[in-house]
């Protein structure tokens, strides 16, 4: 793993692939495989990858009934994806050598592949998927009218809530990148850092905790997606009775 940060690795016409675009397509063809590897070999008693599957699957899927109630089934497919993404994006950035395959040009040393969590074009680009999502799916929810009535209001001190809940939400932009980006970033540094000061032994912890950050920044940032999602899919009655 290193930190040599995001290269244009080569051109297509009117398309710059990066090795962050490179790093991103091979986490989408590690998850296709996953699928269809545990789809073809799917049994009454699951092996260990169809296990480890099925219970990420359950433990999220029941989370998402908890919080979101009726509304889980469309909220659901959303915080699987997100997880298992970013999680996994954080995961095979961790794999030893993952940043070392590349090639040299002028100004050194190109990696092919840089963890796509380290990017702030990346987690920009999730960030605004989650939000988007969520708003989309409380105006197909709750209707463009009922939706809009939670942010403007006649009344001075309704209005004034409701523009600090659209700040919030154009604030989430910013939260959700950075937050996920900053702690996958500091990560490399360190990694790196430890690796050029010793490569055996030493990294191995460091290395440890990074695997754990990296299953938790993928859960912060599914559950965050769940909580905003229901909050925004419930509507102001609903708010008032769980009160």
């Amino acid at each position: 793993m290193t930190s040599s940060g995001l290269e244009t690795v080569f051109n297509l016409p009117g398309i710059k692939v990066t090795n962050t675009l490179l790093a991103t397509l091979l986490v989408d063809a590690v998850i296709v495989a996953v699928v269809f590897v545990v789809r073809r070999r799917i049994s009454l008693v699951p092996g260990k990858l169809q296990g480890a599957v099925e219970g990420v699957v359950e433990y999220l899927h029941t989370t998402t009934e908890q919080v979101a109630g009726s509304r889980s089934g469309m909220i659901f497919p959303w915080v699987f994806i997100f997880f298992v993404y970013v999680a996994l994006s954080n995961l095979i950035g961790l794999i030893p050598g993952f940043g070392t395959i590349g090639f040299y040009r002028a100004h050194g040393f190109v990696p092919l592949f840089h963890v796509s969590t380290a990017d702030l074009n990346l987690t920009l680009a999730l960030a605004v998927t989650s939000v988007v999502a969520a708003n989309a799916l409380a105006i197909r929810t709750l209707g463009l009218v009922t939706y809009l009535k939670r942010f403007f209001a006649i009344n001075p001190l309704l209005l004034f809530v409701g523009l600090l809940e659209l700040l919030q939400e154009v604030t989430k932009f910013i939260t959700f990148s950075f937050r996920l980006y900053g702690n996958i970033s500091a990560g490399e540094a360190v990694l790196g850092t430890m690796a050029s000061l010793a490569a055996f032994v030493v990294p191995i912890p460091f290395l440890a905790f990074e695997i754990l950050v990296a299953v938790v920044q993928g859960m912060i940032f599914a559950l965050l997606t769940l909580a905003f999602m229901t909050i925004l899919t419930e509507s102001h009655s609903q708010e008032g009775e769980h009160r």
